[in-house]
């Protein structure tokens, strides 16, 4: 998710575990910290764009190790708030802060590495968009009253801001599987045999939903609303070249965005280069993730990220009610 997500969930967490039992402010400010520090990852430079995509979200996101690292947080908290009473209830408040991060990210389609050293498997449900603004501002409107009040009054609030967007998270995940049954149902009125189907929501809400049908030459995207659920599903096929990925078979940078992306990658060529995309992110043609990849017979070392092509608002706005 988003950072502001982060940082005001972390801040909420917090303050709902430590109470009155030192100043809101300063329990908050802990949480903004605490639930910014994971996203620090994506500052470090791996050598090229798709370590830097692939490698986001890894230890630094890692159940275990957060979970591992929370006490000594805790006891250092503790210690520079002149607060060492409390160290047990800065350690539940700081573990909390820090693997709801991870958590939320897991709602998101990206891939969160959060078993690590365990497994490495990029974990997403993919039923939230990055940035929904019906998840962050109850957080962040009922984390401000409490700030302000600095009452049990306004306690309330902020736990009833945290149980507000987390219901919010339980409501994406099922509108996520009405919008894939009646995906599923539309593709076998059409006779269409999917490899693999990806459902994800359009930027900003949880009522249009894209998919990402994947077949063995081709891919196609098609988008379902819930305010229209008859509406027939018009599918806008694509070719993947997945010839082209034969020729990148046990080249690590090729291989590693297969993996990463589940899948769902197609690949193109231009201007005599290769590019594959991640179809997950973005729509046709702009893709948030798509790297040029050389040649076969001269691979890039470091391959670099291709500039994607936004709509203006004005356009967005227009296909968002088009799809809606």
């Amino acid at each position: 998710m988003d950072s502001l997500s982060q940082l005001t969930l972390g801040a909420a967490v917090t303050v709902a575990v430590m109470g009155k039992r030192v100043p809101l402010w300063q329990s908050a400010l802990v949480g903004v910290v605490v639930g910014t520090l994971p996203d620090l990852d994506v500052f470090i430079d791996h050598g090229d764009a798709i370590r830097n995509m692939t490698l986001h979200r890894t230890e630094s996101h890692a159940l275990l190790l957060l979970t591992l690292i929370a006490p000594l947080l805790g006891w250092l908290v503790a210690g520079a708030t002149r607060s060492r009473p409390q160290w047990r209830s800065w350690c539940l408040a700081i573990w909390l802060a820090l693997i709801t991060h991870p958590l939320l990210d897991l709602t998101t389609v990206y891939g969160t590495q959060l078993g690590l050293p365990l497994t490495d498997f990029p974990f997403a449900i993919g039923s939230m968009y990055i940035i929904d603004p019906l998840y962050t501002l109850p957080l962040l409107i009922a984390l401000a009253v409490a700030l302000w009040r600095r009452d049990a009054r306004g306690l309330r609030w902020n736990q009833a801001g945290l149980l507000v967007s987390t219901l919010y998270l339980g409501w994406s995940m099922l509108a996520q599987s009405i919008a894939t049954h009646h995906i599923e149902q539309s593709l076998r009125e059409q006779a269409v045999q999917p490899q693999q189907i990806l459902v994800t929501p359009t930027a900003f809400n949880t009522l249009v939903w894209r998919t990402v049908i994947i077949q063995p030459d081709r891919y196609g995207e098609a988008y379902w609303s819930l305010l229209s659920p008859g509406r027939p599903l018009a599918i806008r096929w694509q070719d993947r070249h997945a010839a082209l990925f034969d020729a990148f078979k046990g080249q690590w940078h090729a291989e590693r965005v297969a993996w990463f992306s589940h899948g769902f990658y197609a690949m193109r060529e231009q201007n005599g280069n290769t590019l594959i995309a991640d179809l997950r992110m973005g729509e046709e043609p702009a893709y948030t993730f798509t790297f040029n990849l050389g040649t076969p017979q001269q691979p890039a070392a470091a391959p670099e990220r291709e500039p994607s092509l936004r709509p203006s608002l004005s356009q967005a706005w227009h296909k968002f009610r088009e799809r809606l």
